[in-house]
């Protein structure tokens, strides 16, 4: 009966000791992150997983549970975590800390090591991680978490009610094509390098939904380690970065002449010397004519004088009303919090700025901007916000609020074909798929001066021309001229080579088969374009 109760004593006591360390031990362990909830998955429209939870370990130390030698443990813990020295952890096991944690997300092996130390003080738990298993992809859209599960930043921060609340096992679903992102994000990547641009940007959109189907922004960010990413990395240049997007904005101009009915006619002829007096400045082309032009030329050959007197003739008024109405004076409207306030000449808004408001100079916007202005000039003229999140029955398409007459949207169509075919954008058309577009090379001020050493190259097409369904804009900041540019930087040399490559590989991916016997319908403008003199 002796031997029966100390047995059962020794067997109570064991239990209790399993049950302290189980309450007491793991809880601890546990307890800064006991409130973590496995966040729902990220998925793109076709139910890839962009963003997703695990089961990860931590390893954590509870001095006063500590039974061995401390200055020995130390030693062996800073040979398996060496970024802190043995001193370092030796401070820690003579701390008064009940609990502290020693390396979060640990992996495997690293847990097994420290197990084998048999230090009963040593903590080991589970936790949840969140994983972004495609990568860099999309890291500007998805953002990231901190180590406390808390979104931190893009459509992480966004979602995070959607996530953590009872609906995540489900996940959430975006507008993000992985195919069509991986394909953008590989075509700038190189031309960034090929070219040595210091950054860039790139946006696809579908132009009947507002769904952005693809944004990248360069240098990389890699949301698996965000501690280790610089604040260059970081910076979303898509939709945070403003920047003068310059010709780009032509088609705007133009397209805004159409519907005041300053321009009644694309054959309307200008007067295009090789140099336009503005007060005291003066404005030139970088393919004048000397000659009297007509609005196809004028966007065929991006002529800045063509395009100041549209602008002049439209008047700053209904300039400024037609921005506004495109909300390219506001934050660009998408979920994310990293929004770029866009620059322009406010009170200083006259005659001039005006003018060179009309070819791109003087306005900054985002990238993004750009890509929701070009959805509503070729969607049949409505401007609708732009979403990352995927449309469906419980989130369906907006009704939009027009700013250009279908008409207009119409016209435009064939002005932007030309300039692929026969004008700035060659390099951007991709053989079957009818790529219209507009180039854009704007001087960056480098000490308060603008200089034509550093620029922003940027290319804003619209593809299928003959049925628009989808925007791509890309854009380089600071690309340096190379031998196969001949010494030039501008956008036709190395941003339009982007729009090519990733419309042909995009293409079919969309549903966009190309056809080798397509031809351009340029009935409608080349009546209007004749040889330079």
């Amino acid at each position: 009966m002796l031997l029966m109760l100390l047995f059962m004593g020794a067997t109570a006591t064991i239990a209790l000791r399993i049950a302290y360390l189980s309450v007491f031990t793991g809880t601890s362990t546990n307890r800064a992150h006991a409130a973590l909830i496995a966040r729902g998955d990220i998925l793109d429209r076709n139910g890839i997983p962009l963003a997703q939870t695990i089961d990860a370990w931590s390893i954590g130390i509870h001095p006063e549970k500590v039974i061995g030698d401390k200055r020995e443990l130390a030693r062996q813990l800073a040979a398996l975590m060496p970024e802190k020295s043995a001193d370092d952890y030796l401070r820690i096991l003579n701390s008064k800390l009940t609990f502290t944690y020693l390396r979060r997300r640990a992996t495997p092996e690293l847990v097994a090591a420290v197990n084998r130390l048999g230090e009963p003080g040593i903590g080991l738990g589970r936790e949840p991680e969140r994983i972004y298993p495609q990568g860099m992809l999309a890291a500007h859209v998805l953002g990231f978490t901190d180590f406390n599960g808390n979104g931190v930043s893009g459509m992480e921060k966004v979602l995070e009610p959607q996530l953590t609340g009872s609906a995540r096992a489900g996940g959430v679903q975006l507008s993000i094509d992985s195919r069509v992102q991986q394909a953008l994000e590989s075509e700038l990547l190189n031309a960034m390098h090929k070219f040595s641009a210091i950054g860039a940007a790139a946006v696809v959109m579908d132009i009947k939904t507002g769904e952005v189907i693809a944004l990248t922004s360069l240098p990389e960010l890699n949301p698996n380690k965000p501690a280790q990413q610089g604040p260059d990395a970081a910076f979303n240049r898509a939709t945070l970065g403003v920047y003068e997007l310059g010709s780009t904005f032509k088609p705007f101009t133009v397209a805004m002449a159409m519907d005041a009915g300053v321009i009644k006619s694309l054959g309307q002829m200008y007067n295009c010397p090789s140099a336009l007096k503005a007060g005291r400045f003066s404005i030139s082309d970088t393919h004048p004519f000397n000659r009297a032009c007509s609005v196809a030329e004028i966007m065929q050959e991006s002529s800045n004088i063509g395009t100041a007197q549209i602008a002049a003739q439209l008047g700053t008024e209904r300039q400024r009303e037609f921005l506004k109405r495109m909300h390219f004076m506001e934050r660009v409207k998408i979920e994310i919090p990293e929004r770029g306030r866009p620059l322009n000449p406010g009170a200083n808004w006259g005659d001039i700025s005006t003018m060179t408001v009309g070819y791109g100079h003087g306005i900054a916007v985002s990238p993004l901007h750009l890509a929701t202005g070009y959805a509503t000039l070729f969607n049949g003229g409505i401007w609708r916000p732009a979403t990352l999140l995927k449309h469906d029955a419980r989130n369906p398409v907006p009704a939009g609020e027009r700013v250009f007459s279908a008409d207009t949207s119409y016209k435009m169509r064939a002005l932007l074909r030309l300039v692929v075919t026969h004008g700035t954008g060659k390099k951007a058309d991709a053989p079957g798929f009818r790529v219209g577009g507009k180039t854009g090379t704007a001087e960056k001020i480098v000490g308060g001066r603008y200089t034509g050493a550093a620029v922003v190259t940027t290319f804003a097409g619209v593809f299928p021309m003959e049925a628009p369904r989808y925007v791509i804009v890309a854009m380089l900041d600071d690309p340096k001229a190379t031998k196969d540019t001949y010494g030039f930087h501008t956008a036709g040399w190395n941003v339009a080579p982007v729009i090519s490559g990733t419309v042909s590989r995009i293409g079919p991916m969309l549903g966009v088969m190309p056809d080798p016997n397509r031809e351009a319908n340029l009935g409608e403008v080349l009546p209007f374009v004749r040889a330079k003199d």
